[in-house]
C-alpha cells in the first residue's frame, strides 16, 4: 500500500498527519469564529455563570497547545509537577483564562496563530507519531501513564473542541451571534 502526501505551506504530511492537522484547523477555525466583529471588551466579557470569557478561552487554549507541544518535545519536564504548584501558581494560570489589562483581542488571537503555525510544522515533521513521554504528574492523569504524540494531538484537537463549543455558548450569550445554524 502507497502512501499519499498532501503539500502544506510549510512542510509535506502523511495522510494521517493531514487528517490530525485538518481536524485541528476546523476547531481552530470555529473557536476563532465566535470572536468575530468582536471589541475587546467585548472579548473579555463574560456571559455566563462561568468565569470564562472569549478572549481568555483563545488564551488558555493556546497555553494548553503550546504545553502539549512542548511535552511531544521534551517529554514531562516541559509541563512540570502540577502536584507541586502553590496557590500563586494556581493564580497566574487562572489568568489565562480572561482578558488582562492591556491585552487586545488582536494580541490574543496573533499568539494562537503562532501557536498553531508551530504546532502544524511540528506534526508535519516529527519523525515518529508513536513516540511516546510519561504524563506529568498531575492528579487528573493516571500514575505512570504515556501519551503518545499521535495521543497527545488527539487530546489538542478534543480541548480545542470541546472550548470551541463553549466559545459559541458565550458568544451567543453576548450578542445572539452563533458559529452555526
Amino acid at each position: 500500500m502507497t502512501q499519499t502526501t498532501h503539500t502544506t505551506a510549510t512542510a509535506t504530511a502523511t495522510d494521517e498527519r493531514a487528517d490530525l492537522l485538518e481536524a485541528l484547523a476546523k476547531q481552530r477555525y470555529f473557536l476563532r469564529f465566535t470572536t468575530r466583529d468582536l471589541t475587546d471588551e467585548q472579548a473579555g466579557q463574560r456571559t455566563t455563570a462561568s468565569e470564562l470569557c472569549l478572549g481568555g478561552l483563545i488564551k488558555h487554549v493556546t497555553s494548553t497547545e503550546r504545553n502539549w507541544v512542548d511535552f511531544i518535545l521534551n517529554g514531562p519536564s516541559a509541563m512540570g509537577d502540577f502536584t507541586t504548584m502553590t496557590e500563586a501558581d494556581w493564580a497566574k494560570r487562572a489568568d489565562e483564562f480572561r482578558m488582562l489589562p492591556g491585552e487586545t483581542l488582536e494580541g490574543v488571537l496573533a499568539e494562537y496563530e503562532e501557536v498553531a503555525r508551530r504546532t502544524d510544522e511540528l506534526v508535519a515533521a516529527l519523525p515518529d507519531l508513536n513516540a511516546a513521554h510519561p504524563l506529568p504528574k498531575a492528579p487528573w492523569f493516571e500514575a505512570d501513564a504515556r501519551w503518545s504524540a499521535r495521543r497527545t494531538l488527539l487530546h489538542i484537537i478534543a480541548e480545542t473542541a470541546q472550548h470551541a463549543g463553549h466559545a459559541d455558548i458565550i458568544r451567543e450569550s453576548l450578542d445572539g451571534a452563533k458559529s452555526m445554524g
